[in-house]
């Protein structure tokens, strides 16, 4: 990862894709955890597991571990969702937390494609309780993801400088 390591975290359609894309565009070392670092897996022993649920989605610690170790890069940004990160959050600089009200949820949800996640009924309830509760949600520093994207990334940049 980097000198310095940092958290996007944040509820489905706060925006941690896109800031993972934008953050890449102006040359960041930005990694979308969803993606790169995600299995399907037992959320107390972390086995691997063929039932896709919401507390399945993990992140896999040995890698986030090794990128941590890696300290030829300023800064690094991971990017996504994982129901095991209290297993690393201690290996973070700091933690950015992305929230939005509830009409930007729900416009979020609306626009959807319909092979992501929240576009099924049963995830948008998910996805509603969860934004309501924040109760898969690390503590950290609340960034209003309802502004434009531009802006949203700008701000962490911002905190993330000096």
């Amino acid at each position: 990862m980097g000198v310095r390591n940092y958290l996007v975290e944040g509820v489905s359609t706060t925006g941690k894709t896109s800031v993972c894309r934008e953050l890449q565009r102006r040359g960041e070392h930005a990694v979308n955890g969803d993606t790169e670092l995600a299995y399907q897996g037992d959320p107390v022993t972390g086995e691997p597991t063929d039932v896709p649920a919401h507390e399945h989605h993990l992140w896999h610690v040995d890698r986030v571990e090794a990128l941590v170790a890696d300290r030829s890069r300023e800064r690094t940004f991971l990017c996504g969702g994982s129901r095991n990160h209290g297993r690393f959050l201690g290996l973070f600089d700091e933690v950015f937390v992305l929230t939005i009200d509830e009409a930007t949820l729900e416009e979020r949800l609306a626009a959807r494609p319909a092979d992501e996640f929240g576009s099924a009924p049963d995830e948008r309830e998910l996805v509603r309780r969860l934004r309501r509760t924040q109760e898969d949600v690390p503590d950290g520093t609340r960034i209003d993801a309802t502004r434009p994207l531009t802006e949203v990334v700008d701000d962490i940049l911002r905190r993330t400088a000096g």
